[in-house]
C-alpha cells in the first residue's frame, strides 16, 4: 500500500468523490493486480473466518498452559443472566472479543487482525455491530476495508507488533481500526472516521508488552476485550462530534516514536511487567518442571 497518511487517503477519497473504503480497495487492486471482484473475495473469505472462528468456540478447550479458556462462556452466560452492566452491544463486543482470543490461545483458526494477539478486537466489534444493528454484508466488508487501511498506515508509521513497539502496537492498532471501522458504519464522514482513530490511539499509548511465560494469553485475551469497548467509546466521541485536539497522523506518530521509546523489558521480552510478578514467575517454575 502506497499510503503514508490517513489524511491522504482521505483526501484522494475527497478528490475522487469515493468513500475510504473505496479508495484502500482500488490501492489493494494496484498493489495485487488483481480486479476489484477478487479483492472483494478476499475480504469476503477473511469476514468468514472471523464468524466461523465466532461461531466455533468451543468452552471445554483449554491452552496448552492451562491459562485460557472458558472465560469466554462465563461472559456468555453472565449476558444471558441479564446480569450485564452495560448494554447489548458492549456486552456482546466484551464477550466475542475474550472468545476470539482463547480460541487463538486453544489453537483454533482464527484471523490475525492485526495480530494474532489483537485478534479479538475487530471482530468483536464488527460482527456485535451486525448482529445487533442488522446490517448487510456488504457493509461490513466495506467496513473491514476501512479497518485494513488505518492498519496499513499504523504498521508503516508506527507499528503493529508488541515486540517493537509494546502491546499499544497490538491491542491498540486494532481497536483504532476498529473503531475507524465502526465509525464508517454509523455514518460518519471521513472527518469523523479520522477523530475516531486519533481519540482511540490517544487512550491507548504506551501500553505495554508483558506477557506472562511469553503466551499471548495473560494479560493479552482480556486487553481484546478492553480493545472492543476503547473503539466503541471512541467511535461513540467522534459521532457525537467530538473532535481529537491532534491530528490523526501526529497521534501516530507519536505512537511509533512512544514505541521506540518504551524500554525492551517491556516488549514481548517477558523480563518486566507482569510478566516477572511473584505468581507469573511460579508459573514458569511450574511449568519447566513438567517438560
Amino acid at each position: 500500500m502506497a499510503f503514508k497518511k490517513l489524511a491522504e487517503i482521505a483526501e484522494i477519497s475527497e478528490k475522487k468523490g469515493l468513500p475510504m473504503w473505496k479508495v484502500v480497495q482500488e490501492d489493494d487492486c494496484t498493489e495485487q493486480s488483481i480486479t476489484c471482484e477478487e479483492s472483494y473475495t478476499k475480504m469476503k473469505e477473511i469476514l468468514s473466518a472471523m464468524r466461523d472462528a465466532d461461531k466455533k468456540y468451543n468452552p471445554e478447550l483449554v491452552s496448552k498452559s492451562g491459562m485460557a479458556g472458558g472465560d469466554g462462556m462465563k461472559v456468555e452466560q453472565f449476558n444471558v443472566a441479564g446480569s450485564a452492566l452495560v448494554g447489548d452491544f458492549i456486552s456482546s463486543v466484551i464477550e466475542k472479543a475474550v472468545k476470539m482470543g482463547e480460541s487463538n490461545a486453544c489453537m483454533r483458526r482464527i484471523v490475525a487482525a492485526p495480530t494474532a494477539g489483537a485478534c479479538g478486537v475487530i471482530p468483536a466489534v464488527l460482527l456485535s455491530y451486525q448482529e445487533k444493528k442488522n446490517v448487510s454484508e456488504e457493509k461490513i466488508i466495506e467496513a473491514l476495508y476501512l479497518a485494513a487501511g488505518i492498519g496499513e498506515v499504523l504498521a508503516e508509521c508506527a507499528s503493529i507488533a508488541g515486540a517493537e513497539g509494546g502491546c499499544q502496537a497490538e491491542i491498540g492498532s486494532a481497536a483504532a481500526m476498529a473503531s475507524g471501522a465502526l465509525t464508517y458504519l454509523e455514518g460518519g464522514d471521513n472527518e469523523a472516521i479520522l477523530n475516531a482513530v486519533a481519540l482511540c490511539i490517544k487512550s491507548m499509548l504506551g501500553l505495554t508488552c508483558d506477557p506472562v511465560a511469553g503466551l499471548v494469553e495473560v494479560p493479552c485475551i482480556k486487553r481484546n476485550a478492553y480493545g472492543g469497548v476503547n473503539a466503541v467509546v471512541s467511535a461513540h466521541l467522534a459521532m457525537a462530534g467530538v473532535k481529537s485536539r491532534i491530528p490523526v497522523d501526529e497521534v501516530i506518530d507519536s505512537m511509533g516514536r512512544i514505541g521506540h521509546l518504551i524500554p525492551s523489558c517491556l516488549r514481548e521480552t517477558g523480563e518486566e511487567g507482569l510478566a516477572i510478578t511473584q505468581t507469573a514467575q511460579d508459573f514458569c517454575d511450574k511449568q519447566m518442571k513438567e517438560l
